[in-house]
C-alpha cells in the first residue's frame, strides 16, 4: 500500500487555496482505489492552508481513519474542514435536494386544495410552451421557461401559482463530484475523438457537450473559438432587452483560450499514449471493430492515469466555478469547501426574478458562457402567475415541467425511476404531443407506464400545433379534431393487443373525456381572432379538467380472485424479457432489435451505480426496465382473474379493482427493483466498474450479467437456486401483502 499525502494549489487569478490528494477509500474514474480529489480549503491565508494540508496528510497516513465510522473520532483530532473533505463521498450520505428546496420554498399545504400537474412529452412537442401559456409569461420578453426543439429541461422545474404579491425562487445545484465526473467523461470523449482523427470542431463538441445531452458545458463555458452562427440549440428569437447581460467579470476570451489549450493538450496526450496502448494489446483479434474497441479502452485507462489529463479537467472546472460569481442577487448557500448547494431570492419585481431565474434555465445561445443551466438539479418558482386570457381567479396549481421523453425508437422504452415516482406523487399528468404527426413511441411508452402502474385515470391529453393540421378534407375544427383522434386509433389497438382490453379501455376513456387541442400557442393568443379564441377555450377546458381531478374512488365491495401460479408465470416472463434485452446490449447474445452498446456507455452506467449517484445512464435504465417488465406482466395477469366475488361487477368496477391493485403493486415493485438492482448489488457494480486492461470490456459485461442481473432478477425455473427463490419470494410476498390490504384474494 502506497503512502497518501496532500498538497496545496491555487489557480491563477484566484485568491483562495485548494488541496489535492489521492483518496485511499474511493475509486477513481478508472475503477481503481485512489480517486484524485481537489477541494477548496475555504481560506486565502497561505499559513492557514499549510496547516490544513498538514492535517489532511496526517489523516491520510493513518488507515484507522479511512472507514466511514471513524468520522466522529476524526472530528476530535482535525479541523472540521479537513474532516468534511475526507469523508465526503465515503459515508453514503447524500444531500436531499428536494428537502433543501422545501425548506426555502415549501410546496402548498394539502388543505389549500392545490393540484400538482406533471407535464410529459417528447422533446420539441411543446410541453414547455404549454407551461408558458398557463403561467402567463411572455414568449418574447420573458422567455420563461426556456423552449427548444433540442433537449432543454433536464432538471425538474416546479412552478407554483401563489396569490401573494412576492415572487420567490429556489435553485439547488448538482454536487461538485458529479460535475467533475461528467466533465471528466467529456474530456475522455474528446480524447477518443482526437484518437479517431476527428477535426478540431468535433473534438470541441465532444469536450463541451456530454454524450447524453444532460450536461451541456457549452452553456457554461461558451463554444470558444468553435461557435457557429447556425447553432440549433436556441430556438427562441428573443429581443435584446429580454436577454441577460454578459457581465464584465466573465472573460469569455480567456475561457476560449482555456478550451483551445485543452484540445491541444489532449491531442498531445493521445499522441503520447496511443502507440503504447496499441503495443500493449499484442492481440490476434481479427475483428477490426473489436480490436479498435480494445485499443480505445486501453488508451482511456492510460490517459486517466496521467496527471496532465486531470490538469485539463481542473482548468475547465475552474472556469466553470467562476460562473457562480454571477450570482450577485439572492442568497447562496455553500458547503465548507465553497461549492454552492442552493440559491434563494425573494422580490416583488417579476421581471427581475424571471431574469435572474433565466440564469438557471435559459438556453439562449448569445448567453452561452454565462449560464448555469446544466449545474441545476432543481428549480422552484412561486408567484402570482396567471394566464393573460383567464377569467376569474387564477388556478391553484403546481406545474412540474421535467425532462423531455426523448425520441426512443420503441414503445417498450422505460420511464426513468424519477419520473415514475413523480407520477405517483402528482394529481394529474398532461401528456403533450404534436397533432401534426402520428403518436411516437415515447409518448406511447409513457401511456403504458401510466396504465400498468394503475395511474391512467390521471392522464390528460394536450395536442399542440393544431393550427397546422390542415387539408381539403378537414374544413372545420371538428373535422380536424376527429382526424387527430382517429390517428390514435392504431395506438389504442396496439396497446390493447399488448397489455389487454382494460388497458385499451381506460386510455379510450381518457381520450374521450380529457383531450384538448391547441395551436399558435408559441405567441400571445389573440382573442379577436377565431384560432386564438379556440385555443383559449381549449386551455380553459384543460384547466377545468385538472381542477376536477379527484383522488381514487372509495373501494368497491367487489373482490377479484387470482391464481397464484399465474403470478409465478408473470414473474418468470418478466425476468426472461429483462435478461433477453440486456444479453444483447452487453454483447453476450444476439437480438436483431437490440444493438450491442458501446463499452464507454456500459462503463458509464457501471460508474453511476458504483458511485451511488444514479440508477441509469441515458437510455440504459436497468432498474426502470425491471420495474417495467414486472408491471406489464403483472398487469396482464390482473385482467384474468379466476372469478369475481361480492356480486357481478360492472366494467367500471372491474377497471377500478384492477387499477387500484396494479397501483399498489407498482409502488412495491418500484422499491423492490431499486433495492435488488442497486443497493443490494453495489459491491458487484464497483467490481464491474473497476475492470481495466485487456479484455476488461468483456469481463465487465459478464459481471453485470452474472453477478448483478442474474442475482437481482433470476429467471425462476424447475431447478431453483437461493437467488431465484429469494427474488420470486420477494415479488410474490409483496403482491400478497398488497392483496391483503386491498381485499384481493390469491389462491
Amino acid at each position: 500500500m502506497g503512502t497518501y499525502t496532500a498538497s496545496k494549489s491555487r489557480t491563477q487569478g484566484r485568491e483562495s487555496w485548494s488541496v489535492i490528494f489521492r483518496h485511499p477509500a474511493r475509486l477513481d474514474l478508472s475503477g481503481k482505489v485512489g480517486r484524485r480529489v481537489r477541494r477548496g480549503l475555504g481560506t486565502t491565508d497561505e499559513t492557514e492552508a499549510d496547516r490544513l494540508v498538514a492535517q489532511l496528510s496526517e489523516l491520510l497516513a493513518d488507515s484507522d481513519f479511512w472507514d466511514p465510522t471513524a468520522r466522529q473520532r476524526a472530528e476530535e483530532h482535525f479541523d472540521a474542514r479537513v474532516v468534511d473533505i475526507f469523508f465526503d463521498g465515503i459515508e453514503g450520505r447524500r444531500l436531499n435536494f428536494q428537502q433543501i428546496r422545501d425548506e426555502a420554498l415549501p410546496l402548498p399545504d394539502a388543505e389549500l386544495d392545490y393540484r400538482t400537474v406533471l407535464l410529459l412529452g417528447t422533446t420539441g412537442a411543446g410541453k414547455t410552451t404549454v407551461v408558458r401559456q398557463l403561467l402567463g409569461t411572455d414568449p418574447e420578453t420573458e422567455r420563461f421557461p426556456s423552449t427548444s426543439t433540442a433537449k432543454t429541461t433536464v432538471a425538474d422545474t416546479e412552478l407554483i401559482f401563489d396569490p401573494s404579491p412576492a415572487y420567490r425562487a429556489v435553485v439547488t445545484f448538482v454536487g461538485r463530484d458529479e460535475v467533475i465526473d461528467y466533465l471528466t467523461e467529456c474530456v475522455s470523449e474528446a480524447a477518443l475523438a482526437a484518437f479517431r482523427k476527428a477535426d478540431t470542431r468535433e473534438v470541441a463538441r465532444r469536450l463541451l457537450d456530454h454524450p447524453n445531452q444532460r450536461f451541456r458545458f457549452s452553456y457554461i463555458l461558451g463554444r470558444g473559438l468553435f461557435a457557429v452562427d447556425n447553432d440549433d440549440v436556441d430556438d427562441d428569437d428573443a429581443t435584446a432587452e429580454a436577454a441577460l447581460e454578459i457581465p464584465a467579470s466573465i472573460d469569455l476570451d480567456e475561457t476560449a483560450r482555456v478550451i483551445s489549450h485543452a484540445i491541444e493538450a489532449l491531442r498531445e496526450l493521445v499522441a503520447a499514449h496511443e502507440t503504447a496502448a496499441r503495443d500493449a494489446l499484442l492481440s490476434d483479434e481479427n475483428d477490426e471493430r473489436v480490436l479498435e474497441e480494445l485499443i480505445e479502452e486501453t488508451l482511456d485507462g492510460e490517459l486517466r492515469g496521467d496527471e496532465r489529463f486531470h490538469q485539463i479537467v481542473d482548468d475547465l472546472f475552474d472556469e466553470i466555478e467562476k460562473r457562480f460569481d454571477l450570482l450577485t442577487v439572492g442568497d447562496v448557500r455553500r458547503n465548507r469547501q465553497g461549492w454552492p448547494i442552493s440559491w434563494y431570492w425573494k422580490t416583488e419585481e417579476r421581471a427581475a426574478l424571471l431574469k435572474a431565474a433565466s440564469r438557471f434555465s435559459s438556453n439562449y445561445a448569445p448567453l452561452f458562457g454565462t449560464l448555469l443551466t446544466p449545474l441545476v438539479n432543481g428549480l422552484r418558482v412561486a408567484g402570482p402567475f396567471a394566464p393573460s386570457w383567464i377569467e376569474g381567479p387564477p388556478p391553484s396549481l403546481v406545474l412540474v415541467d421535467g425532462e423531455g421523453l426523448g425520441h426512443t425508437p420503441t414503445s417498450a422504452a422505460a420511464l426513468s425511476t424519477s419520473v415514475s415516482k413523480r407520477i405517483e406523487e402528482v394529481d394529474a399528468v398532461v401528456l403533450v404531443d404534436n397533432a401534426t404527426q402520428p403518436m411516437q413511441a415515447a409518448p406511447v411508452a409513457a401511456m403504458k407506464a401510466l396504465i400498468t402502474s394503475g395511474n391512467a385515470s390521471k392522464l390528460i391529453f394536450c395536442f399542440t400545433h393544431f393550427d397546422l393540421v390542415t387539408g381539403d378534407n378537414l374544413p372545420t375544427f371538428s373535422d380536424r379534431e376527429a382526424h387527430v383522434r382517429a390517428s390514435g386509433e392504431n395506438v389504442l389497438k396496439a396497446i390493447g393487443e399488448d397489455l389487454g382490453p382494460f388497458a385499451e379501455r381506460i386510455v379510450r376513456q381518457r381520450l374521450e373525456r380529457g383531450c384538448f387541442f391547441v395551436g399558435g400557442i408559441d405567441s400571445p393568443l389573440d382573442l379577436d381572432k377565431k384560432p386564438g379564441r379556440r385555443s383559449v377555450e381549449q386551455l380553459t377546458a384543460l384547466l377545468r379538467a385538472i381542477d376536477e381531478v379527484t383522488g381514487r374512488p372509495e373501494p368497491t365491495e367487489i373482490r377479484a380472485v387470482y391464481d397464484r401460479a399465474n403470478l409465478v408465470l408473470a414473474v418468470r416472463e418478466a425476468a426472461h424479457s429483462f435478461h433477453e434485452l440486456w444479453h444483447a446490449r452487453l454483447g453476450l447474445g444476439f437480438n436483431s432489435q437490440v444493438p450491442k452498446e458501446h463499452w464507454t456507455r456500459i462503463k458509464a452506467l457501471s460508474r453511476r451505480f458504483a458511485e451511488g449517484w444514479d440508477d441509469e445512464y441515458d437510455k440504459l435504465k436497468p432498474v426502470a426496465e425491471l420495474k417495467r417488465e414486472l408491471d406489464e406482466q403483472i398487469y396482464r395477469m390482473l385482467q384474468q382473474p379466476l372469478r369475481w366475488e361480492g356480486g357481478e361487477p360492472t366494467e367500471d368496477e372491474k377497471q377500478q379493482v384492477i387499477d387500484d391493485f396494479a397501483n399498489a403493486i407498482a409502488r412495491e415493485v418500484q422499491a423492490l427493483s431499486g433495492r435488488r438492482m442497486n443497493e443490494d448489488r453495489r459491491a458487484a457494480w464497483r467490481e464491474a466498474f473497476a475492470q481495466a486492461g485487456i479484455g476488461s470490456t468483456f469481463v465487465r459485461a459478464r459481471i453485470i450479467s452474472s453477478d448483478i442481473y442474474d442475482r437481482a432478477a433470476p429467471v425462476p425455473n424447475v431447478t431453483p437456486s437461493p437467488d431465484q427463490n429469494t427474488f420470486l419470494h420477494e415479488v410474490t410476498s409483496a403482491v400478497e401483502a398488497v392483496a391483503d390490504e386491498t381485499g384481493v384474494r390469491l389462491v
